[in-house]
C-alpha cells in the first residue's frame, strides 16, 4: 500500500514533562488504525497536530499536497438559521459548484458555433462529467440523507434548525458532514459518543468500507475490533506499532511485553554482576579483569535496555460478599410509564444469587427507571418487586450523585454504614481503583470524569455490598480501567445487575440479558451480547434497537443484519456451547454457563460433586481457567474479524489476501483447539 503520511520525531510539551517525546509512524492508503493509550497520554494532542490545529515543537509531518485530512472536532452549536439538511449540504459545496459549472457549460455548448470554443468547452465538460460520475455526484440528495440517517437523524428532524440542536446532536451533524466530505484521511476522536447502537453499527460498517485511511481514538473495544486492522499504542510519549485490531493487539502486546521484560531483566542482571565483580576484585589478582569489566559496564550503561512498556491496570476488586437468599429479586408483572406512554409493561423475572444480568434496550426505553424501581426509589405503576433475604445493595449512579463535590476524595468515599474506616484504609482502597498521591486529597469537584468514576467505584467497594447495581459504570474509563473493572465484576461472587453501552463489557461480564423491546415488551435471554446478536441475525427474536421509527432509518442508511461467524465454533454462541460441553464432561463446580438453542431455551450446568482421583501428569503449564477463557475469547474474536474481512469486495478480489486470511484462521483455530484442551485440564485440576 502507498504511504500517504509520514510522521517523524514529533515532540510536544505542555508543562515540564513532555506529552509527546519521539512519535514516528507511517500511514498507508486504506489503513484503519486504532490509536490507544491510557487517559492523558496525548492521543488528542497528536490528532490536533496531525490535523494542523496545533504545532509540534520538533519533528515533521510529510504528506502529498493532494491528500486531504478531515478531523472530527467537538464543536459547539451555532446560531445558524440553516436546517440540518442544508447544513449537511455545505460539506458537498465543491461538488455542487461542479454540478452548476457543468450545467452552464452544457448551455454554452448548445449556443456556440466556434470550433475552437466548442473543443475547449467540450473538453472541460468531459472532465467535469467524469469527475462527477466518479464521485457519484448525480445522487447527492440520496447520499446526504443516507449519511444523516446513518448517524441517527430521522426524516422529521432534517428540517430542524441547527441553532436548536443539543451538544450531542451537533456532534452527530459534524460527523455526518465530515463523512460527506470524503477526505483521504479521517481523524476521529471518540466518534461513537452520542450515537445509539444502531448508528454505532452503521458507522462501523461505513468506516470498514470507506477507501479513506482512518486514525481512530475510542474507548469502545468492540468498535475497535470491528473497524481497525492496525493498532498504534501511545505511551510515555512514543509509539509502538502492532498489526491487527484491539483483540490481536492485546495478544501481541503480552508476547512483546514478555520479551521486553526478559531483555530488561537480563540487562539488569549483567549490570549487577559486573558491579559485584569490580567491587570484589578491584585490588586483587584479578584487577586487570576488573578493569575490563568496568569498561564493559560503561558500555552497557551507555546503551541501556528499554524499560518494558507495561501499561498498568488498576487492581480493582470488590470484597467477598455476605450470602443472600437464593432469589435476590423477584419482579411480578411490573409496569411503568410517564404521560400515558409505557416504558415497560408486565415485566416478570427472577434474579438468582451470583448471576450477572445486563439490561439492554434503546435510549429512552426505561432502563434506568427499571433500576430505580428495583431499588424502590421509584414506585412501579403496577406489579411488585420483592427483595430477597440479606441484601446489602451497592448502587452506581451514572450521574455520580453519590459523591459530595465539596469533600476531599479520601473523605468522600467513607460509607455511612462504616463507623470505623480509617484514612490509611481509604487511601489504600483509592489506590486499588487507580487514584494515588495528591489525587486523593483533591476535592471531588476538581476531578476529571474518569477520576470521579473511579472514586465512585471505590465508594461502592467500601460499602461491602453483596448486590451491585451499576448504571453505565464504564463511562469515562480508559481501556485498561475498563478491563480492570470487567475482571473485578467477573470475580465478584455476589449478584450484579448493570446497564452498559459497552458491548465488549456486556459480552465479557453478562450471563443473562433482560432485553426491553419495542412496544414496552421484554425478553429474558441466557447468554451475553454475542448470543443476543446471533439470535437477532437468525430472526429468532426482535431487535429492540429497531422501533418503527428507526426501521425506515435503518433501510435508508443501508444497515444489514449483524455479522455472525462463518466458521463453526469461531466465537459467540459457539464458544458458549463448547464451554458447556467441556464443563459437563468434567462435571466441575457450577459455572453458570449458558447456551442458547433455536427455541430460546436456557441450558444450565448442574452442580455435581467430583471425586478426585489420581491425576495424570500435566500436559500444560498452570493457568487460571479465567485467563484461558480470556485468550479463547480474544482469538475467537480475531477469527470473527477475519471471516468478515473475507466478505469484503477488496479482499475477495485479492487472492493473496484470501490465502493469508485463511492461513491465519487455520493457525488461530489450532491454537484455540489447544486452549480448550488446556481449559479442560485446568478445570479438572483446579476444581
Amino acid at each position: 500500500m502507498e504511504v500517504i503520511l509520514t510522521v517523524e520525531h514529533l515532540r510536544k510539551h505542555f508543562s515540564a514533562e513532555p506529552v509527546l517525546v519521539d512519535v514516528s509512524f507511517q500511514l498507508r492508503a486504506g489503513d484503519k488504525i486504532g490509536l490507544v493509550g491510557p487517559n492523558g497520554c496525548g492521543k488528542t494532542t497528536l490528532l490536533n497536530i496531525l490535523a494542523g490545529r496545533e504545532e509540534s515543537e520538533k519533528g515533521t509531518i510529510d504528506k502529498a499536497a493532494s491528500i486531504n485530512v478531515g478531523y472530527l472536532e467537538q464543536r459547539p452549536g451555532t446560531d445558524s438559521v440553516r436546517t440540518i439538511l442544508d447544513e449537511a449540504k455545505l460539506a458537498l459545496t465543491p461538488l455542487i459548484e461542479m454540478q452548476h459549472e457543468a450545467e452552464r457549460i452544457a448551455e454554452q455548448l448548445a449556443g456556440t458555433t466556434d470550433e475552437n470554443e466548442l473543443t475547449k468547452l467540450a473538453n472541460r465538460y468531459d472532465y467535469l462529467h467524469e469527475s462527477l460520475m466518479r464521485r457519484d455526484a448525480y445522487h447527492l440528495d440520496h447520499r446526504i440523507e443516507k449519511i444523516l440517517h446513518g448517524v441517527g437523524f430521522m426524516d422529521n428532524e432534517l428540517t430542524k434548525p441547527v441553532s436548536a440542536l443539543s451538544g450531542g446532536e451537533m456532534n452527530r451533524l459534524n460527523l455526518a458532514k465530515l463523512l460527506l466530505e470524503e477526505p483521504d484521511i479521517l481523524l476521529l476522536d471518540e466518534p461513537s459518543n452520542h450515537l445509539d447502537l444502531l448508528a454505532t453499527e452503521w458507522l462501523e460498517n461505513f468506516l470498514r468500507d470507506t477507501p479513506a485511511a482512518v486514525i481512530l481514538v475510542s474507548h469502545d473495544r468492540y468498535f475497535l475490533d470491528r473497524v481497525t486492522n492496525r493498532t498504534l499504542e501511545l505511551y510515555h510519549g512514543t509509539i509502538d506499532d502492532f498489526p491487527g485490531n484491539f483483540s490481536k493487539y492485546t495478544l501481541l502486546k503480552e508476547e512483546r511485553l514478555a520479551v521486553q521484560t526478559r531483555t530488561y531483566e537480563k540487562y539488569i542482571e549483567e549490570i549487577e554482576k559486573a558491579k559485584e565483580f569490580i567491587r570484589r576484585n578491584h585490588y586483587g589478582m584479578k584487577a586487570a579483569q576488573a578493569e575490563d569489566r568496568r569498561k564493559k559496564l560503561e558500555r552497557l550503561q551507555e546503551t541501556p535496555a528499554d524499560l518494558p512498556r507495561k501499561i498498568e491496570s488498576p487492581p480493582m476488586h470488590f470484597n467477598k460478599p455476605s450470602r443472600t437468599g437464593d432469589i435476590v429479586f423477584r419482579c411480578e408483572e411490573v409496569s411503568k410509564g410517564f404521560t400515558e406512554q409505557p416504558l415497560f409493561r408486565d415485566l416478570t423475572f427472577d434474579i438468582e444469587r451470583g448471576q450477572r444480568w445486563a439490561i439492554l434496550g434503546p435510549n429512552g426505553c426505561g432502563k434506568t427507571t427499571l433500576l430505580k424501581c428495583m431499588l424502590h426509589q421509584i414506585e412501579a405503576d403496577t406489579g411488585r418487586i420483592v427483595h430477597g433475604q440479606g441484601l446489602n445493595i451497592g448502587y452506581f449512579d451514572q450521574q455520580l450523585h453519590v459523591l459530595d463535590d465539596s469533600q476531599q476524595v479520601v473523605d468522600a468515599i467513607r460509607p455511612k454504614s462504616k463507623k470505623i474506616f480509617e484514612e490509611p484504609q481509604r487511601r489504600s482502597l483509592l489506590g486499588t481503583f487507580g487514584l494515588t498521591g495528591d489525587q486523593q486529597l483533591q476535592t471531588v469537584s476538581s476531578l476529571s470524569g474518569g477520576q470521579r468514576c473511579r472514586a465512585a467505584l471505590a465508594l461502592l467497594a467500601a460499602e461491602d455490598a453483596n448486590v451491585l447495581i451499576l448504571d453505565e459504570p464504564t463511562n469515562h474509563l480508559d481501556l485498561w480501567a475498563r478491563a480492570a473493572l470487567e475482571k473485578a465484576v467477573r470475580e465478584f461472587e455476589g449478584t450484579v445487575i448493570f446497564i452498559s453501552h459497552d458491548r465488549y463489557f456486556v459480552d465479557r461480564v453478562a450471563d443473562h440479558l433482560l432485553i426491553i423491546q419495542p412496544d414496552a415488551r421484554f425478553k429474558v435471554l441466557g447468554g451475553n451480547y454475542t448470543d443476543f446478536r446471533h439470535m437477532v441475525a437468525k430472526g429468532l427474536m426482535a431487535d429492540p434497537f429497531l422501533t418503527d421509527a428507526f426501521s425506515d432509518r435503518k433501510a435508508a442508511a443501508g444497515v444489514g443484519k449483524a455479522m455472525v461467524p462463518a466458521i463453526k465454533g469461531s466465537g459467540g454462541a459457539g464458544s458458549v456451547k463448547k464451554m458447556e460441553k467441556a464443563a459437563e464432561k468434567k462435571a466441575v463446580k457450577a459455572a453458570g454457563v449458558t447456551g442458547v438453542a433455536a427455541d430460546v431455551t436456557v441450558k444450565t450446568v448442574t452442580k455435581d460433586v467430583v471425586t478426585k482421583k489420581d491425576k495424570k501428569p500435566r500436559k500444560f503449564p498452570f493457568r487460571k481457567t479465567t485467563d484461558i477463557e480470556e485468550e479463547i475469547f480474544a482469538r475467537e474474536t480475531h477469527i470473527m474479524m477475519l471471516n468478515e474481512d473475507l466478505q469484503r469486495p477488496d479482499v475477495a478480489r485479492d487472492g493473496e489476501k484470501i490465502r493469508t486470511a485463511y492461513l491465519e484462521i487455520k493457525e488461530e483455530q489450532e491454537k484455540i483447539k489447544l486452549l480448550y484442551e488446556h481449559w479442560e485440564e485446568a478445570a479438572e485440576r483446579n476444581s
